[in-house]
């Protein structure tokens, strides 16, 4: 039977996905999101391969061990990369709950840019100082890359995968969200910015590390305001309500 921990966390994870899918940062059946199971903190919720974002359930989810292992309900297809991806982050970093991995357009433009995510906007300023970079090695199907990957993440919540897409982890499902939404506009408005070809103006690193202070001190509590707005938002788009 399920507990009343793991229902909310598979909910939460499916809304996930299917915010993923309304914002346009899906990429058809590929690309991932997992979840640590509140009870079973060695066990994930994970996509079944094949699936649309916009069809994933809270029922449709596969549970796997960090070897990557489904240890329960009928066995499914699961995404080999997305079993490399997500074992090592979570088996290595325990404040990991969720972690989201995205292939859009812009994340992989500004991770094939020698620069990277730069300071332009306050927007980007969330991740000032506070981002990874790990190096291609091809598609993510080999378990040797698991320790290079973890230790390019650091203690980071977001990482940029180069030539390849963007990675965030978070404390809680909403907040692996906030940051994978805040990570691609940040690299939407670059894009924009860059495009323009005008001269660019940053601000100082102070006040760039300052407005990277502010975001962590979340001093409106805006980051459980705006999971609760999504949540709705999933609801009424998917579930006509």
């Amino acid at each position: 039977m399920t507990s009343s921990t793991e229902t909310a966390m598979r909910q939460d994870l499916a809304a996930a996905y299917r915010l993923v899918a309304h914002f346009g940062m899906d990429d058809l059946i590929h690309t991932h999101i997992s979840a640590r199971l509140p009870d079973e903190p060695n066990h994930l919720l994970i996509n079944r391969y094949g699936d649309l974002f916009r069809e994933v359930t809270a029922d449709s989810l596969a549970v796997i061990d960090h070897q990557g292992h489904q240890v329960r309900g009928t066995q499914v297809p699961i995404n080999t990369a997305g079993i490399v991806i997500h074992t090592a982050v979570h088996s290595a970093r325990p404040d990991a709950i969720c972690v989201m991995h995205t292939h859009t357009a812009a994340g992989v433009a500004v991770s094939c840019l020698e620069e990277g995510l730069l300071p332009l906007n306050q927007t980007a300023l969330l991740f000032y100082g506070r981002v990874g970079y790990h190096a291609f090695e091809g598609i993510a199907l080999d378990r040797d890359e698991q320790q290079r990957l973890v230790a390019d993440l650091g203690d980071n919540r977001a990482m940029i995968l180069r030539n390849h897409g963007l990675l965030t982890v978070g404390r809680s499902v909403g907040e692996a969200f906030s940051l994978m939404y805040n990570l691609e506009q940040a690299c939407r408005i670059q894009l924009a910015v860059l495009g323009s070809g005008r001269p660019v103006h940053l601000p100082s690193s102070d006040v760039c590390e300052r407005t990277a202070a502010q975001y962590e001190a979340d001093p409106d509590g805006a980051a459980e305001l705006e999971w609760l707005a999504l949540r709705r938002l999933s609801g009424l788009v998917f579930h006509g309500r």
